[in-house]
């Protein structure tokens, strides 16, 4: 029987049953939920024609109570609002988890892009060697974030993992039980969570899918790729950046990053427990049986924390004896199974996921000041008298060099001291859980070489006095930090005592790149060129001197900062950048949408892993055309012009503190850090986090940072009539076609009708009009250019899916600008802060986030 279409699969597997589950949903019997389940079609069908024939927020909500609840107070209308709120987000909930169920049935498991894919098409060609020889070294990391884009709190996550379940075994009782519990769990988090609260979130995904998705990947490749031969290379790993990342984030302490790594260690050796326990009951053979239950008992102690003496190591070895005598003597029964723990053990370790430390430059450089004084002042010869006042470049010098230890009592500052205990945690953290554990650093907003060498010399006098076993990786956010970066990597290729610390970690540099920051800095085509173009100049500088570099890209999650489809993404990049590891960071809803599953964890990691090697294997040589450089080159200068000038808009700032849900984001108790850097009291676009910022246009529907400069610099050539040129870029490199074809996801989820209104006001509706009018602009021209009847034409089952959850939180959008609009008013009208109705609709935008965010899956 032939496969049916992609878009035809979705609407069986996900549609038919949606509007199945969601009927079931409407007649629970709650009575509050009934009448809800009743109302809200209502509402919805008034949303439609309300914005059809262009009506405000406001108009549509009061249409809606006129003609069908005109009997309702006015607190009873604001309580059916958010009841509204309240069912429209467990309707995303039933979605999410449809759709997870489906994910085997919609998306080709063996097809394109997977391992088995590749496997068949390396071995027609008869490149196996090639591709056994690539995997020895090629690696994919994904590193997940504490960034707070997840709304889901651990309750929902279990409900939404336990409804996928039973809907993908079409077991109605257990569906309908699920739907009622859905209905009486809140979602709302009434306090902020810990940094340590994060981190046991993610590790939800550590244990209950990772281990068990790269297990089977690892497997595989070994078995049908290299034969059954061990593979040094562990190929795929997880970074960790919850209870690490103290960037911004003053509630990170060294004593959280101990105890998540303690909690990682744990909960990897609970695994290991669990599997073998498992093998126990097949390994019934003589000698081996007992074997097993030594390494059974063993994890047990470390469990509950009595001592063992089992490492890694010890653990892995004891493993081959017991293979060796399962091969030798008992016919290899059960050797896959043996086998299958002892990757895991290759890839897990005792330490699960590298954590991973990261702080902005501007503090190191504080704390590093505060220490160097505390250093002088106690009449230590470690560091000159006169530091303060030497050029950079004898800074630089000294810092190479510096020997000594530092006595953290001198150190009075406690802001200080936690972030040199900090780097005696990650020492501490290696010797119980092994170096992976903890051994890299990232320098945000590093900008000179001096912000290396100053953590190079902290991690030296603090912890490593004998040997640094942390990889140092600078991070380079903006446009002008992108354009340095080459420069001051070849200053620390050419220091001496740099290049023998790189030496003694296997040539290898660490080079982290922001979409975040660079996108909020120089808008969307300027941001990717740039990193495009820095990776270049960087793979080319690092070659020159022998260094193996490894760019690790703060991608996220939405198209606007690097997102989208990361696979296609790795695929377009040609010769001219390092490609032997993939490494990027996803967060929040992304993780759970796009690895939350075993399926789709594993169909994802796959795609990566393919996406990676393609470059390698194929024979097309994507270089790009020196003329499609020149062209690129002009639309990024153009589009990040129009960006600059649309960013330095006397109105850019009010109308995102005004206009937007910007300030609500804070209230969510999503995330452990504050969602603005400064302390500045007015809103400082330098102290705007990506995340918020991001998700503000999100929730607007205007999704600005996806897409604004594009039109315009594709309108030059179609002025100039040379708009053949970025046709002819588009045909010919895919680096550009993932860029427009992520810029048209953006465009998809923008939806304008919702904020017309705005056109009318006094004070912004210039401003809308701007925005408005580069939409437009955009979409037509990436019609034109695409040579698509309407954006994302290719990715039919995408945009089925984008077109559901628009049209589920169709009227959470509406009551979201309806509270805003009434904020507004009563802001103008000059009531206190505040007054109780004030707080009634801030509450309400607060609460309408949720929803907005989740169906949208990447869009914060």
């Amino acid at each position: 029987m032939p496969t049916q279409p992609k878009l035809t699969r979705f609407n069986q597997n996900v549609m038919s049953k949606y509007q199945i589950y969601n009927s079931i949903f409407m007649t629970l019997p709650f009575d509050t939920t009934r009448k809800t389940g009743a109302l809200l079609p209502l509402f919805h069908e008034t949303c439609q024609k309300g914005f059809a024939n262009k009506d405000n927020p406001t108009t549509i909500v009061e249409t809606f109570f006129k003609k069908y609840q005109a009997r309702r107070s006015p607190q009873s209308q604001i309580n059916l609002l958010f009841r509204f709120i309240q069912y429209i987000e467990r309707q995303v909930v039933l979605f999410d988890a449809i759709e997870d169920a489906a994910f085997p049935m919609v998306n080709n498991m063996d097809g394109i892009g997977t391992l088995r894919s590749l496997k068949e098409s390396v071995s027609a060609d008869n490149k196996m060697e090639t591709l056994q020889k690539y995997l020895e070294e090629f690696k994919v990391r994904i590193v997940l974030t504490a960034h707070p884009t997840q709304f889901y709190p651990g309750s929902v996550l279990g409900i939404i993992t336990d409804l996928t379940e039973a809907i993908r075994e079409n077991d109605l009782l257990r569906i309908n039980d699920l739907l009622a519990q859905l209905g009486k769990t809140p979602f709302f988090k009434h306090k902020k969570p810990s940094p340590y609260d994060e981190a046991v979130s993610l590790i939800w995904y550590l244990e209950n899918v990772f281990y068990k998705s790269f297990g089977t990947i690892y497997d595989y490749i070994q078995q049908n790729i290299f034969d059954g031969k061990h593979i040094e290379n562990d190929i795929i790993n997880i970074g960790f950046w919850p209870g690490g990342d103290r960037d911004g984030n003053p509630f990170v302490t060294p004593e959280i990053t101990l105890k998540v790594a303690n909690r990682l260690r744990a909960t990897v050796i609970k695994n290991y427990y669990r599997d073998a326990r498992r093998l126990r009951r097949k390994l019934t053979f003589e000698g081996v049986e007992e074997r097993i239950v030594v390494l059974e008992t063993e994890l047990w102690k470390i469990i509950v924390n009595k001592n063992s003496n089992l490492t890694a190591e010890s653990f892995a070895s004891e493993l081959m004896v017991i293979k060796d005598v399962i091969v030798r003597e008992h016919q290899s029964l059960y050797v896959n199974e043996v086998n299958s723990l002892l990757n895991k053990i290759h890839l897990f370790g005792f330490h699960f996921a590298n954590l991973d430390i990261r702080q902005d430059s501007r503090k190191h450089a504080q704390f590093f000041n505060d220490m160097v004084n505390a250093l002088i002042d106690s009449g230590s010869s470690i560091f000159p008298k006169n530091y303060h006042d030497l050029s950079e470049k004898e800074q630089v010098k000294i810092l190479s060099k510096v020997k000594g230890e530092v006595d953290l009592s001198l150190i009075k500052d406690e802001e200080t001291l936690k972030a040199l205990k900090t780097m005696k945690a990650i020492k501490t953290i290696q010797g119980t859980n092994g170096e992976k554990a903890a051994n890299r650093y990232i320098i945000s907003n590093n900008q000179t070489t001096l912000h290396v060498m100053q953590l190079f010399a902290m991690l030296k006098l603090v912890a490593f006095q004998d040997e640094l076993t942390v990889d140092v990786g600078p991070l380079f956010e903006t446009i002008t930090d992108l354009e340095n970066a080459p420069a001051v990597m070849e200053e620390l290729y050419t220091n001496p005592e740099y290049a023998a610390h790189l030496k003694s970690r296997g040539n290898r540099q660490t080079i982290m790149l922001g979409f975040s920051d660079g996108t909020k800095d120089g808008g969307y085509l300027m941001a990717n060129w740039a990193i495009y173009k820095a990776k270049e100049n960087l793979t080319r500088v690092s070659r020159e001197y022998g260094i193996k570099v490894i760019f690790f890209d703060g991608r996220g999650g939405p198209p606007a900062r690097g997102g989208g489809k990361t696979h296609n993404f790795y695929a377009s990049l040609g010769p001219t950048i390092e490609d032997k590891e993939v490494q990027l960071t996803i967060q929040g809803q992304t993780i759970s949408s796009n690895f939350g599953t075993l399926e789709s964890s594993q169909y994802n990691l796959e795609q990566l892993i393919s996406s990676g090697i393609h470059n390698s294997l194929s024979d097309s040589d994507l270089s790009m055309l020196p003329e499609n450089r020149d062209v690129m080159t002009d639309l990024s200068e153009r589009s990040y012009k129009t960006y600059s000038d649309f960013k330095a808009h006397p109105k850019f700032i009010s109308y995102l503190e005004h206009m937007s849900t910007l300030k609500y984001y804070a209230k969510t108790n999503i995330g452990s850090r504050p969602s603005k850097r400064g302390k500045a009291k007015g809103l400082v676009f330098e102290d705007l986090r990506a995340i918020p910022f991001v998700g503000s246009w999100s929730q607007l529907k205007q999704n600005v940072p996806g897409f604004f400069g594009v039109g315009t610099a594709l309108k030059h050539y179609e002025d100039t009539g040379e708009f053949e040129k970025v046709q002819r870029l588009f045909k010919t490199s895919d680096f550009f076609k993932t860029l427009i074809e992520n810029s048209m996801m953006s465009l998809s989820k923008s939806f304008f009708d919702l904020t017309r209104y705005m056109a009318e006001d006094a004070e912004y509706g210039e401003f809308w009009t701007i925005i408005h009018a580069e939409y437009e602009t955009s979409k037509r021209l990436i019609l034109k250019l695409t040579g698509y009847k309407e954006l994302m034409q290719e990715e039919p089952a995408g945009r089925a899916s984008i077109a559901v959850r628009e049209s589920i939180v169709l009227p959470l959008l509406t009551i979201q600008q309806y509270a805003l609009k009434k904020i507004q008013e009563l802001e103008k009208a000059g009531v206190e802060p505040d007054d109780e109705q004030m707080k009634i609709f801030a509450s309400m935008v607060t609460r309408s986030l949720f929803g907005n965010i989740n169906a949208s899956r990447n869009s914060a």
